[in-house]
Protein backbone atom coordinates (compact mmCIF):
# COMPACT_ATOMS: atom_id res chain seq x y z
CA UNK A 1 0.00 0.00 0.00
CA UNK A 2 2.73 2.04 0.86
CA UNK A 3 4.59 1.36 -2.59
CA UNK A 4 1.45 2.30 -4.30
CA UNK A 5 1.24 5.29 -2.46
CA UNK A 6 4.16 6.75 -3.27
CA UNK A 7 3.86 5.52 -6.90
CA UNK A 8 0.62 7.88 -6.67
CA UNK A 9 2.66 10.57 -5.18
CA UNK A 10 5.05 10.29 -7.57
CA UNK A 11 3.07 10.28 -10.77
CA UNK A 12 1.25 13.60 -8.92
CA UNK A 13 4.98 15.14 -8.51
CA UNK A 14 5.48 14.63 -12.21
CA UNK A 15 2.20 15.81 -13.43
CA UNK A 16 2.34 19.04 -11.62
CA UNK A 17 5.84 19.59 -13.04
CA UNK A 18 4.36 19.34 -16.47
CA UNK A 19 2.28 21.83 -16.15
CA UNK A 20 4.38 23.77 -14.22
CA UNK A 21 6.57 23.85 -17.17
CA UNK A 22 4.16 24.31 -19.66
CA UNK A 23 2.48 27.18 -17.56
CA UNK A 24 6.07 29.06 -17.22
CA UNK A 25 6.62 28.65 -21.71
CA UNK A 26 2.75 29.75 -21.97
CA UNK A 27 3.83 32.99 -19.49
CA UNK A 28 7.12 33.50 -21.21
CA UNK A 29 5.07 33.10 -24.82
CA UNK A 30 2.93 35.98 -23.48
CA UNK A 31 5.29 37.94 -22.13
CA UNK A 32 7.05 38.06 -25.37
CA UNK A 33 4.29 38.66 -27.61
CA UNK A 34 2.98 41.99 -25.40
CA UNK A 35 6.51 43.15 -26.14
CA UNK A 36 6.57 42.55 -30.02
CA UNK A 37 3.44 43.17 -30.98
CA UNK A 38 4.08 42.84 -35.00
CA UNK A 39 4.81 39.91 -33.64
CA UNK A 40 1.06 38.96 -32.12
CA UNK A 41 -0.15 39.91 -34.64
CA UNK A 42 1.83 37.69 -37.63
CA UNK A 43 1.48 34.91 -35.39
CA UNK A 44 -2.31 36.20 -35.28
CA UNK A 45 -2.51 36.09 -38.62
CA UNK A 46 -0.64 33.09 -40.13
CA UNK A 47 -3.15 31.30 -37.37
CA UNK A 48 -6.48 32.02 -39.23
CA UNK A 49 -4.81 31.02 -42.52
CA UNK A 50 -3.85 27.86 -40.52
CA UNK A 51 -7.71 27.05 -39.13
CA UNK A 52 -8.85 28.53 -42.40
CA UNK A 53 -7.48 26.04 -44.44
CA UNK A 54 -7.80 22.83 -41.88
CA UNK A 55 -11.85 24.04 -41.70
CA UNK A 56 -12.07 24.82 -45.69
CA UNK A 57 -15.01 21.98 -46.12
CA UNK A 58 -16.47 23.30 -43.31
CA UNK A 59 -16.37 27.13 -44.07
CA UNK A 60 -16.80 27.03 -48.09
CA UNK A 61 -20.14 27.13 -49.35
CA UNK A 62 -19.86 25.43 -52.91
CA UNK A 63 -17.30 22.99 -54.24
CA UNK A 64 -14.36 24.90 -55.45
CA UNK A 65 -14.53 23.11 -58.95
CA UNK A 66 -18.11 23.02 -59.15
CA UNK A 67 -19.06 24.79 -62.44
CA UNK A 68 -22.41 26.89 -63.15
CA UNK A 69 -23.99 28.36 -65.93
CA UNK A 70 -26.04 30.72 -64.59
CA UNK A 71 -24.50 32.67 -62.18
CA UNK A 72 -21.18 33.84 -63.94
CA UNK A 73 -19.41 37.42 -63.33
CA UNK A 74 -22.44 37.33 -60.20
CA UNK A 75 -21.12 40.71 -58.07
CA UNK A 76 -20.74 39.72 -54.22
CA UNK A 77 -23.85 38.90 -52.60
CA UNK A 78 -25.21 37.16 -49.93
CA UNK A 79 -25.36 34.07 -52.21
CA UNK A 80 -21.82 34.12 -53.60
CA UNK A 81 -19.63 36.00 -50.35
CA UNK A 82 -16.94 37.23 -52.92
CA UNK A 83 -18.96 36.73 -55.92
CA UNK A 84 -18.41 34.35 -58.73
CA UNK A 85 -16.08 33.97 -61.89
CA UNK A 86 -16.75 33.94 -65.40
CA UNK A 87 -17.89 29.98 -65.65
CA UNK A 88 -20.00 30.33 -62.54
CA UNK A 89 -17.66 28.95 -59.70
CA UNK A 90 -17.50 30.49 -56.32
CA UNK A 91 -14.85 32.65 -55.20
CA UNK A 92 -15.23 32.42 -51.64
CA UNK A 93 -15.27 28.47 -51.60
CA UNK A 94 -12.06 28.57 -53.89
CA UNK A 95 -9.97 31.33 -52.12
CA UNK A 96 -10.69 29.37 -48.89
CA UNK A 97 -9.50 26.29 -50.54
CA UNK A 98 -6.59 28.19 -52.18
CA UNK A 99 -4.90 28.38 -48.88
CA UNK A 100 -5.01 24.75 -48.47
CA UNK A 101 -2.76 24.68 -51.04
CA UNK A 102 -0.33 27.68 -50.47
CA UNK A 103 0.23 26.77 -47.43
CA UNK A 104 0.91 23.29 -48.25
CA UNK A 105 3.49 24.58 -50.83
CA UNK A 106 4.86 27.51 -48.22
CA UNK A 107 5.51 24.73 -45.63
CA UNK A 108 7.01 21.68 -47.77
CA UNK A 109 9.49 24.19 -49.58
CA UNK A 110 10.49 25.00 -45.95
CA UNK A 111 10.92 22.19 -44.64
CA UNK A 112 12.95 20.33 -47.76
CA UNK A 113 14.92 24.00 -47.48
CA UNK A 114 16.06 24.10 -44.39
CA UNK A 115 17.16 20.85 -44.11
CA UNK A 116 18.94 20.90 -47.54
CA UNK A 117 20.47 24.18 -46.15
CA UNK A 118 21.76 22.64 -42.90
CA UNK A 119 23.34 19.78 -44.44
CA UNK A 120 25.18 21.72 -47.14
CA UNK A 121 26.23 24.81 -44.96
CA UNK A 122 27.58 22.69 -42.77
CA UNK A 123 29.33 20.29 -44.93
CA UNK A 124 30.69 23.39 -46.57
CA UNK A 125 31.21 25.66 -43.67
CA UNK A 126 33.26 22.78 -41.60
CA UNK A 127 35.15 20.95 -43.92
CA UNK A 128 37.50 23.42 -46.13
CA UNK A 129 37.60 21.43 -48.79
CA UNK A 130 34.32 20.95 -49.86
CA UNK A 131 33.82 24.90 -49.08
CA UNK A 132 35.46 25.95 -52.60
CA UNK A 133 33.67 23.33 -54.74
CA UNK A 134 29.79 23.74 -52.62
CA UNK A 135 29.87 27.42 -52.98
CA UNK A 136 31.09 28.15 -56.13
CA UNK A 137 28.08 25.74 -57.06
CA UNK A 138 25.47 27.83 -55.12
CA UNK A 139 26.81 31.62 -56.30
CA UNK A 140 26.00 29.88 -59.74
CA UNK A 141 22.34 28.95 -58.23
CA UNK A 142 22.14 32.34 -57.20
CA UNK A 143 23.58 34.59 -60.18
CA UNK A 144 20.03 33.26 -61.78
CA UNK A 145 17.22 35.35 -60.81
CA UNK A 146 15.28 33.46 -58.30
CA UNK A 147 11.95 33.64 -60.29
CA UNK A 148 13.05 33.00 -63.77
CA UNK A 149 15.35 30.19 -62.39
CA UNK A 150 11.80 28.70 -60.75
CA UNK A 151 10.10 29.00 -64.21
CA UNK A 152 12.50 27.69 -65.59
CA UNK A 153 12.80 24.03 -63.78
CA UNK A 154 9.00 24.32 -63.69
CA UNK A 155 8.83 24.33 -67.53
CA UNK A 156 11.53 21.69 -67.47
CA UNK A 157 9.95 19.36 -64.93
CA UNK A 158 6.71 20.06 -65.61
CA UNK A 159 3.38 21.85 -63.95
CA UNK A 160 2.66 20.17 -60.62
CA UNK A 161 2.48 20.33 -56.93
CA UNK A 162 5.24 18.11 -56.32
CA UNK A 163 7.75 19.94 -59.07
CA UNK A 164 6.64 23.50 -58.10
CA UNK A 165 8.17 22.69 -54.34
CA UNK A 166 11.11 20.98 -55.89
CA UNK A 167 11.96 24.40 -58.46
CA UNK A 168 11.40 26.63 -55.18
CA UNK A 169 13.41 24.68 -52.90
CA UNK A 170 16.18 24.59 -55.37
CA UNK A 171 15.93 28.55 -55.57
CA UNK A 172 16.15 29.08 -52.02
CA UNK A 173 18.54 26.65 -50.61
CA UNK A 174 21.58 28.80 -52.27
CA UNK A 175 20.87 31.33 -49.19
CA UNK A 176 20.12 29.16 -46.33
CA UNK A 177 23.36 27.76 -47.27
CA UNK A 178 25.46 31.04 -47.01
CA UNK A 179 23.66 31.85 -43.71
CA UNK A 180 24.60 28.12 -42.41
CA UNK A 181 28.13 28.63 -43.46
CA UNK A 182 28.29 31.70 -42.31
CA UNK A 183 27.56 31.01 -39.06
CA UNK A 184 29.27 27.72 -38.65
CA UNK A 185 32.96 29.48 -40.26
CA UNK A 186 32.35 31.67 -36.89
CA UNK A 187 31.14 28.64 -34.58
CA UNK A 188 33.85 26.48 -35.27
CA UNK A 189 36.57 29.26 -33.96
CA UNK A 190 35.12 29.52 -30.73
CA UNK A 191 36.87 28.07 -27.43
CA UNK A 192 34.14 25.37 -26.70
CA UNK A 193 34.55 24.06 -30.02
CA UNK A 194 38.66 23.96 -30.30
CA UNK A 195 38.32 22.54 -26.34
CA UNK A 196 35.88 19.88 -27.48
CA UNK A 197 38.59 18.97 -30.70
CA UNK A 198 41.40 19.20 -27.98
CA UNK A 199 39.58 16.07 -25.77
CA UNK A 200 38.82 14.28 -28.97
CA UNK A 201 35.55 14.66 -30.09
CA UNK A 202 34.47 13.59 -32.92
CA UNK A 203 33.37 15.74 -36.36
CA UNK A 204 29.85 14.44 -36.19
CA UNK A 205 29.45 15.19 -32.80
CA UNK A 206 30.87 18.64 -32.72
CA UNK A 207 29.03 19.67 -35.67
CA UNK A 208 25.24 18.11 -33.87
CA UNK A 209 26.11 19.17 -30.04
CA UNK A 210 28.01 22.35 -30.29
CA UNK A 211 27.12 24.08 -33.74
CA UNK A 212 23.85 22.85 -34.74
CA UNK A 213 21.84 24.09 -31.30
CA UNK A 214 23.56 28.00 -32.24
CA UNK A 215 22.17 27.49 -35.83
CA UNK A 216 18.17 26.96 -34.64
CA UNK A 217 17.88 30.71 -33.94
CA UNK A 218 18.54 31.96 -37.54
CA UNK A 219 16.75 29.16 -39.30
CA UNK A 220 13.56 29.75 -37.00
CA UNK A 221 13.45 33.66 -38.65
CA UNK A 222 15.23 32.33 -42.23
CA UNK A 223 12.43 29.67 -42.56
CA UNK A 224 9.38 32.30 -42.38
CA UNK A 225 10.67 34.43 -44.80
CA UNK A 226 11.55 31.02 -47.15
CA UNK A 227 7.98 30.32 -46.35
CA UNK A 228 6.74 33.65 -47.44
CA UNK A 229 8.72 34.11 -50.18
CA UNK A 230 7.66 30.38 -51.70
CA UNK A 231 3.89 31.43 -51.41
CA UNK A 232 4.49 34.56 -53.27
CA UNK A 233 6.64 32.93 -56.09
CA UNK A 234 4.14 30.02 -56.36
CA UNK A 235 1.58 32.19 -57.03
CA UNK A 236 3.16 34.11 -59.62
CA UNK A 237 4.32 31.16 -61.31
CA UNK A 238 0.46 29.85 -61.28
CA UNK A 239 -0.34 33.61 -62.33
CA UNK A 240 1.38 33.08 -65.29
CA UNK A 241 0.84 29.16 -66.07
CA UNK A 242 3.35 27.81 -65.43
CA UNK A 243 1.95 26.70 -62.05
CA UNK A 244 0.34 23.86 -60.17
CA UNK A 245 -2.14 22.21 -63.15
CA UNK A 246 -5.30 25.52 -64.29
CA UNK A 247 -8.07 23.64 -62.39
CA UNK A 248 -6.66 23.21 -58.98
CA UNK A 249 -7.75 25.91 -56.64
CA UNK A 250 -5.05 28.32 -56.02
CA UNK A 251 -4.78 32.31 -55.15
CA UNK A 252 -2.24 32.39 -58.52
CA UNK A 253 -4.56 30.60 -60.34
CA UNK A 254 -7.40 32.48 -59.74
CA UNK A 255 -6.06 36.08 -60.17
CA UNK A 256 -5.01 34.03 -63.62
CA UNK A 257 -7.91 33.88 -64.37
CA UNK A 258 -9.01 37.02 -63.53
CA UNK A 259 -6.87 38.90 -65.33
CA UNK A 260 -8.05 39.81 -68.30
CA UNK A 261 -11.82 40.49 -66.42
CA UNK A 262 -10.63 42.68 -63.87
CA UNK A 263 -12.35 45.52 -65.33
CA UNK A 264 -15.75 43.52 -65.63
CA UNK A 265 -14.88 41.52 -62.39
CA UNK A 266 -12.66 43.10 -59.89
CA UNK A 267 -13.71 41.08 -57.10
CA UNK A 268 -12.25 37.89 -58.91
CA UNK A 269 -9.13 39.39 -58.58
CA UNK A 270 -9.27 41.46 -55.25
CA UNK A 271 -10.03 38.78 -52.82
CA UNK A 272 -7.52 35.65 -53.54
CA UNK A 273 -5.05 38.72 -53.45
CA UNK A 274 -6.34 40.04 -50.46
CA UNK A 275 -5.62 36.89 -48.81
CA UNK A 276 -2.25 36.25 -50.19
CA UNK A 277 -0.96 39.24 -49.50
CA UNK A 278 -2.32 39.01 -45.53
CA UNK A 279 -0.61 35.21 -45.29
CA UNK A 280 2.73 37.00 -46.38
CA UNK A 281 2.35 39.65 -44.74
CA UNK A 282 1.54 37.41 -41.24
CA UNK A 283 4.87 35.73 -42.58
CA UNK A 284 7.00 38.56 -42.83
CA UNK A 285 5.70 40.13 -39.24
CA UNK A 286 6.52 37.04 -37.54
CA UNK A 287 10.02 36.64 -39.37
CA UNK A 288 10.79 40.00 -37.82
CA UNK A 289 9.42 39.72 -34.48
CA UNK A 290 11.47 36.44 -33.93
CA UNK A 291 14.49 37.94 -35.69
CA UNK A 292 13.95 40.98 -32.67
CA UNK A 293 13.30 38.36 -29.83
CA UNK A 294 16.13 35.66 -30.92
CA UNK A 295 19.08 38.45 -31.92
CA UNK A 296 20.53 39.40 -28.29
CA UNK A 297 21.85 42.89 -30.16
CA UNK A 298 18.53 43.76 -31.42
CA UNK A 299 16.88 42.97 -28.07
CA UNK A 300 14.76 46.39 -26.33
CA UNK A 301 15.52 48.19 -29.55
CA UNK A 302 12.14 48.05 -31.05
Amino acid sequence: MAIDEQGMGGSAIAQRTFWDRNRERLTALQYVLRGNPNMAIGLFILLLAVLMAAFAPIIATDEPKELFTEPRLQAPSSNAYFGTDSVGRDVFSRTIYGSQLSLAIGASVTILTILCGVVIGITAGYYKLADNVVMRFMDGLMAFPSFLLAIALVALLGASFQNVVLALSVVETPRVVRIVRGSVLSLRERQYVEGALAVGARPLRILFTHIFPNLVAPLTVQATYVFALAILVEAGLSFLGAGVPPDVPSWGNMMGDANLLKQLAPWMIFFPGLFLSLTVLGANLLGDGLRDTLDPRLRGTG
